[in-house]
């Protein structure tokens, strides 16, 4: 009986940690628009720092953290950048494979006839 019983757990423990680290991720804005998203980002900056000296003490460790750098991220700047990334290069698409297939098409054309002339004696 055991040995069944033991998948089931298995699978239990998996589904309320990924459903409990979705509800946090949710709960934390995460989930939300890119203004949620960089304020749950200033929120986590703002107490991870704490929390892990007051880990360090309770395990006794006495390192010395290094400092927080400075990061000059905006997540909806980036989220911006790829969308017109992605915009520009799917309207340039049919240019490029015009171009391309062009290209192509010259170079079939002068190794036929470089090997026509080299067949030719």
């Amino acid at each position: 009986m055991a040995p069944r019983i033991w998948p089931l757990v298995k699978l239990v423990s998996k589904v309320t940690i990924a459903g409990g680290a979705v509800y946090v991720a949710y709960d934390s804005g995460l989930l939300g628009s890119s203004e949620q998203g960089s304020m749950a980002l200033e929120k986590a900056k703002a107490v991870v720092p704490p929390a892990l000296e007051e880990w360090m003490k309770y395990f006794g460790l006495e390192a010395q953290l290094p400092t927080m750098p400075k990061i000059e991220f905006s997540p909806v700047n980036s989220w911006n950048a790829g969308v017109r990334w992605t915009i520009s290069s799917l309207s340039e698409a049919p240019t490029r494979a015009t171009e391309y297939t062009n290209q192509g098409l010259q170079t079939c054309r002068l190794d036929t006839l470089t090997s026509l002339n080299s067949s030719m004696p």
